[in-house]
């Protein structure tokens, strides 16, 4: 059976509503359930979808929670046991951040080693310290979980605050609750505070990078599927969100480019147009998940029936 890799990026609300629409457009389309993967990596709210799916979630569960749809018994199920919210109603009010900058030392550390730390990763250093804490993310999780890791490969992206080093929760330490693991992977600097696990903190995977996709090189899977919500087709974004836009699409180019290298293939999805006239905007508001769910399948749809598509998806309908 083709080892397929599934890659979840960054995005908030909004991204956790384009991740269920392209993985159930798939599953329509195909019948490959995102489910089967060999791995998924997930990277803020990629991490709490990467979650979902590997408790039992199926893609179009995840589609149909996003949209306000009945779910299926399974679905119901999971739902109840994990007293799981609606996606993005795990927001709390949003209060001022902490005076002055989140970490001096990394700053410091960069200042003698420029070339050691990435630019996100020293903008989440200099920027305040978010105070929104990230303890009710952990619930759902610890239902389904308890201080068990999936079975299956499961890598959620953080990045330790004070060094701006990547960790992959699931590869690099499986000890971390998957709770604790989804609670790291989604504080946003300067917005949610970081969060501390065995005296470090962590930050949002996405300072490193929105998708990681990167991480399953080492592997060599069949196909790798990436759902890029924070990243744009060419040509797609236009506005104030045009240069968190271009600097995600260009680190994504730079990973797909390195997987190529090595005769994996690729089936990329980013917003296009269409996709950004109902995300574009604040990604962590809860209105906006149900219309991009819908128009994200839609789209992804109509992707899937492209000839320069066909052969990608081959690898998927062997699955």
């Amino acid at each position: 059976m083709p080892r397929v890799a599934v890659v979840l990026g960054a995005g908030g609300s909004v991204g956790h509503a384009f991740h269920a629409g392209v993985l159930a457009a798939l599953q329509q389309v195909t019948g490959w359930d995102a489910r089967q993967a060999e791995v998924v990596v997930g990277t803020s709210a990629g991490s709490i979808v990467a979650a979902l799916l590997r408790a039992g979630l199926s893609p179009a569960d995840l589609a149909r929670r996003a949209q306000g749809r009945t779910l299926s018994a399974e679905g119901r199920a999971l739902v109840a046991r994990a007293s799981l919210p609606p996606p993005g109603s795990m927001i709390p009010p949003q209060e001022a951040p902490s005076s002055g900058m989140a970490s001096p030392a990394a700053l410091r550390r960069a200042l003698r080693a420029p070339w050691g730390i990435r630019a996100g990763s020293l903008a989440a250093a200099v920027l305040p310290a978010g105070r929104i804490p990230t303890h009710h993310m952990a619930g759902p999780f610890r239902a389904l979980y308890g201080s068990s890791w999936p079975a299956r490969p499961t890598w959620l992206v953080a990045v330790e605050l004070d060094s701006g080093t990547r960790t992959v929760f699931g590869r690099d330490r499986t000890d971390v609750p998957v709770g604790d693991a989804v609670r790291a992977s989604c504080a946003i600097p300067a917005f949610f505070e970081p969060v501390v696990i065995d005296g470090q903190r962590y930050v949002d995977g996405g300072v490193h990078s929105t998708t990681n996709a990167d991480l399953v090189s080492g592997d060599k899977p069949d196909l790798v599927i990436v759902s890029a919500p924070m990243s744009t087709e060419r040509g797609a974004t236009r506005g104030i969100e045009l240069p968190m836009r271009q600097w995600a699409r260009a680190s994504l180019v730079t990973e797909i480019a390195r997987l190529r290298a090595r005769r994996i293939p690729v089936l990329a999805f980013q917003p296009s147009s269409a996709d950004l006239e109902v995300m574009s905007g604040n990604a962590l508001d809860q209105r906006k998940v149900a219309p991009v769910c819908a128009r994200v399948t839609e789209t992804t749809l109509d992707r899937l029936r492209r000839d320069d598509v066909a052969d990608r998806l081959s690898r998927l309908t062997t699955a």
